[in-house]
């Protein structure tokens, strides 16, 4: 079995208390529904909408369909090998019990957060492209960033490692193809 970094044993005890408190507002029945509906767009549906849309979206739409796709396949592949390689569990299986599980998980590992990843790095792509989306987008990213520790699948430090990798890789793609 791999073993995660000795850095993830210290910080799932500094943030396994907080995780627990959130995921209890699960027990809520409309939150945790808002919760698994953000989780579930945030899965992949609503960015190959925004992906497909480009030509409708701007001029240069078919531009945009590629970069969009070029930097999503990159993130994606680079999101795996880190998150196979370091190999944190996630809260609700370290704690189990202690944290509360609102949504199967796809796989063991929760760092880092991939959802929070697209979600950080579309919402600076439209930024740049198409910021009259940005007030549904934002929100959005938002809840899907928030869904992650609220459903016990992340930790917060997982979702903010998964926000930095989608600004980083908006940025290289908006460096590398404007």
């Amino acid at each position: 079995m791999p073993r995660p970094l000795a850095v993830f044993d210290r910080l799932d005890v500094l943030e396994w208390q907080l995780c627990q408190r959130v995921t209890h507002f699960t027990l809520y029945r409309p939150w945790r529904l808002t919760l698994q509906t953000a989780s579930k767009l945030g899965d992949w549906p609503v960015w190959v909408l925004l992906i497909a849309a480009q030509p409708w979206l701007q001029p240069n739409g078919a531009w945009r369909i590629m970069q969009y796709s070029a930097i999503a396949l990159v993130a994606v592949a680079i999101y795996k090998l880190v998150k196979t390689r370091l190999c944190r569990e996630r809260p609700f299986i370290t704690y189990l019990g202690g944290v509360h599980c609102g949504e199967p998980a796809r796989d063991r590992y929760s760092f880092p957060s991939g959802h929070t990843m697209h979600a950080v790095m579309f919402s600076v792509l439209v930024a740049a492209h198409t910021p009259w989306l940005l007030p549904i987008v934002l929100p959005l990213s938002l809840l899907i960033a928030i869904s992650r520790v609220g459903l016990g699948l992340h930790y917060i430090s997982d979702v903010i490692a998964g926000a930095a990798m989608g600004y980083g890789f908006a940025l290289l793609s908006l460096m590398l193809m404007g």
